[in-house]
């Protein structure tokens, strides 16, 4: 679910059990990051709610409905911290202060817990590129309680390079049934490297430029990194859960010569279909 942070308070946006946990005995973080507090959690945006920030981290899919809460509470700032493209543009339809981003932080959740596996960065700007004040008001906000972030002006080029290492992971781990360390080598391997490739030139196609190489060298980081997790889409799989599909290899499949990306978001559709887990 999405974090809304309201001056020193915070209330959490997500799913009953996680929300009924922290009500009774707080929200426990540890790992990399240890700490314990206890937000105010609520499954719906009190409409009274003076928000200056919203932190958007729901499921592609679940955008427009995240949006339209969120409405309610006119937060000042919206940041996108989520997996595909357009979660931007359809935060923009209802809401102002929209702000694009990526975290590198891993993490794992349970009913009132969340470990942190590994601190990353955040790195958070304009959609459409440029200087933000807003996106540097809300860096300043994150380095005061210790996360690293980091105000960009590139983000345009910084997401479809995301996308890229999502394009690569995330559906052929899923088909494949495999951890991410199985793409290091071999023919799934092969898969992620050109689902990423397409990725760039879906990019060229907008004008970003993106390097081949460089994408490629990201999947490989991020494969090393992770090798020993499973990919958010295989364990959506593995739940019989909609996908993100639409919103990685689905949207690249609507550039021109994208064909692995079109199978590979094929091949889940169908399998999606199949369960009638289609949105």
């Amino acid at each position: 679910g999405g974090v809304l942070a309201q001056k020193h308070d915070v209330t959490l946006v997500g799913r009953e059990p996680h929300m009924a946990a922290i009500r009774d005995g707080g929200l426990v973080v540890d790992g990399e990051i240890e700490a314990t507090v206890t937000p105010e959690a609520r499954t719906s945006v009190p409409a009274s709610a003076a928000v200056d920030l919203a932190i958007v981290t729901v499921k592609s899919f679940d955008t427009t409905t995240a949006a339209r809460a969120l409405t309610a509470c006119e937060p000042r700032a919206v940041l996108s911290l989520q997996n595909g493209l357009s979660n931007e543009s359809v935060l923009s339809e209802h809401l102002d202060g929209v702000l694009a981003g990526t975290c590198t932080y891993g993490a794992t959740r349970e009913p009132g817990r969340v470990r942190c596996t590994g601190v990353g960065k955040i790195v958070l700007g304009a959609p459409a590129g440029g200087r933000s004040e807003c996106a540097e008001r809300v860096v300043g906000a994150f380095e005061a309680v210790g996360l690293v972030a980091t105000a960009a002006t590139d983000m345009p080029r910084r997401l479809w390079e995301k996308l890229a290492v999502n394009a690569g992971i995330n559906a052929t781990t899923a088909l494949a049934r495999v951890k991410n360390g199985a793409l290091d080598d071999g023919p799934a391997a092969e898969i992620a490297k050109a689902a990423a490739k397409e990725t760039v030139h879906a990019a060229r196609q907008e004008g970003v430029d993106l390097v081949e190489t460089e994408a490629v060298d990201a999947v490989g980081r991020v494969v090393d990194a992770t090798a020993d997790n499973t990919s958010s889409m295989f364990q959506d799989v593995r739940s019989e859960r909609p996908t993100e599909i639409d919103a990685i290899n689905g949207y690249v499949a609507q550039y021109d010569d994208t064909p692995v990306n079109t199978t590979l978001a094929g091949l889940l559709r169908a399998w999606e279909h199949e369960r009638d887990l289609r949105r």
